[in-house]
């Protein structure tokens, strides 16, 4: 039986911590900014801890999921935070997307308190996170790695990338590539129907066609009948982009496709469209061509 302590339990913490929680051999303690949002998963059997410090102080491994920088350190730091509950010799695996310099700096406050930390981001949306098809990229020491593995192959694919912080850097690269496709099908989507093709038969065809990436074709649908839950949602995808294009400036490496990127989706932000699913920007792109 491995003790787990889960911070964070939005849309994908929420996935992968039922999934832990599904599979057996795993007693999971869990804390969220919002109780009402764990309620679903405290039927499911999560051990509900008031803080992060409770949930670390119970747990052989702590894994984080939030959503930037400052909520890392809103769960990290302080007296209730998940430094103050680690105990010597224990895993901290941060599955957050943060910038790279934010995960080294925890990692070396982790360390100097006794334990180990890896940045484990992932890839792929919430329905691959229940079913554990997600891509893995772990940022750490070789040790930090074979202690981390046996959690993170429950949830998917996992490859060691690096040292602390590669993972992440591995991880803004892919999503550079993820923005891009989605905004270039959208534009092939919407120029196919306005010269008069049914989108759905375009859909079709560009999603078995050589540019029909796994990505693509999973979201497709969505891109035709937005779902008002997003699997990956625009202000997310625009927080990479903005970190992934700070890493390039500081490589000094041209990132075209981010910045045009960036650009859209802060279109689609002030078009209302924060926390829909990126494949709502075909819709943006449909009432910005009139």
């Amino acid at each position: 039986m491995t003790t787990i302590g889960f911070v964070g339990l939005g849309a994908m913490g929420a996935a992968i911590a039922g999934r832990l929680i599904d599979l057996g051999g795993n007693e999971v303690h869990g804390t969220n900014r919002t109780k009402a949002k764990a309620g679903p998963l405290i039927s499911q059997g999560l051990r509900w801890s008031d803080t992060p410090r409770e949930a670390a102080a119970v747990a052989d491994v702590v894994i984080s999921m939030v959503a930037d920088d400052a909520a890392l350190s809103a769960v990290a730091d302080g007296p209730d935070g998940i430094l103050a509950g680690l105990r010597p010799g224990s895993l901290y695996i941060d599955m957050s997307t943060v910038s790279p310099q934010a995960s080294m700096e925890l990692a070396a406050r982790v360390a100097d308190a006794g334990a180990a930390m890896v940045d484990a981001p992932v890839s792929g949306s919430v329905p691959a996170a229940r079913d554990g098809s997600l891509a893995i990229m772990v940022g750490g020491s070789d040790m930090g790695f074979s202690s981390a593995e046996p959690v993170l192959r429950q949830l998917g694919s996992v490859t060691h990338v690096g040292g602390n912080g590669h993972g992440l850097l591995l991880k803004l690269a892919v999503n550079i590539s993820l923005a891009a496709q989605m905004l270039a099908f959208s534009e092939g989507v919407l120029l196919a129907e306005r010269g008069g093709i049914d989108p759905a038969v375009a859909a079709k065809v560009m999603t078995q066609s050589a540019i029909g990436s796994p990505m693509l074709r999973a979201r497709a649908p969505l891109l035709l009948d937005l779902p008002k839950q997003a699997w990956f949602d625009v202000e997310l995808m625009h927080k990479d982009i903005r970190l992934a294009r700070d890493v390039g400036r500081q490589e000094r490496v041209p990132l075209p496709s981010a910045e045009t990127a960036d650009a859209m989706l802060a279109q689609a932000e002030k078009a209302g469209y924060g926390h829909r699913d990126i494949a709502g920007l075909f819709e943006v792109l449909v009432k910005a061509s009139g």
